[in-house]
């Protein structure tokens, strides 16, 4: 059961994943189309991978629209995995958002160190006057913004080790099992050889 766990995750990542083709017709980046679609930039390397997945997640939360454009745009000179770099961004959506805003108002708040008796003094120090809840909002929007800043270089950060630690994993775990049915192969062999 768990070995097929990965194979479905993989299945279900391949489905999802923009083709070359689907790329190459998209409006916005056929300018430059003929640098998106080069094939090392499409490739499954040790080192694409991981900065795809960084760069997924960097432009998943840096920007809230056109990530995609964003993550492939950017994996042109970083030469990374493009259509991993643009299944990433889906980590932001319209049914995550929420969540991801409140959370990087949360980071924003604690990065600032914003002292909630200092922002209840102001607050009531400047009295009901007629646009205090537009500075209000100004100031949630300016802390969710920088939270989310904040998530884009963490959470990059984290994707691309983690990402590279699980590409380390996955090639190291496909070589013993090659190492394996090439043991048992051989040890199959001499023992018909040794029964014949």
């Amino acid at each position: 059961m768990t070995k097929q766990i990965p194979n479905r995750l993989a299945g279900w990542t391949k489905s999802k994943m923009p083709t070359r083709e689907e790329m190459g017709r998209n409006r916005f980046i056929r300018p430059f189309a003929h640098r998106v679609l080069r094939s090392e930039l499409w490739r499954f390397t040790r080192r694409s991978v991981p900065r795809g997945v960084a760069l997924g997640l960097f432009a998943g939360f840096i920007v809230p629209v056109g990530q995609i454009f964003l993550a492939a745009f950017l994996a042109l000179p970083l030469r990374a995995n493009v259509p991993l770099a643009a299944l990433v961004t889906f980590v932001t959506n319209p049914l995550t958002f929420p969540f991801w805003a409140y959370f990087a108002n949360r980071v924003g708040k604690f990065v600032l160190a914003l002292d909630e008796a200092t922002t209840n003094t102001a607050s009531t120090a400047m009295g009901t006057q007629p646009g205090n809840w537009l500075i209000e909002l100004f100031q949630l929007a300016g802390v969710t913004v920088f939270g989310f800043v904040v998530l884009s270089i963490v959470m990059a950060a984290l994707g691309y080790f983690i990402s590279g630690w699980a590409w380390r994993w996955w090639v190291s775990s496909k070589r013993v099992k090659a190492m394996r049915l090439r043991r048992e192969r051989i040890e199959g062999g001499r023992q018909e050889e040794g029964g014949g």
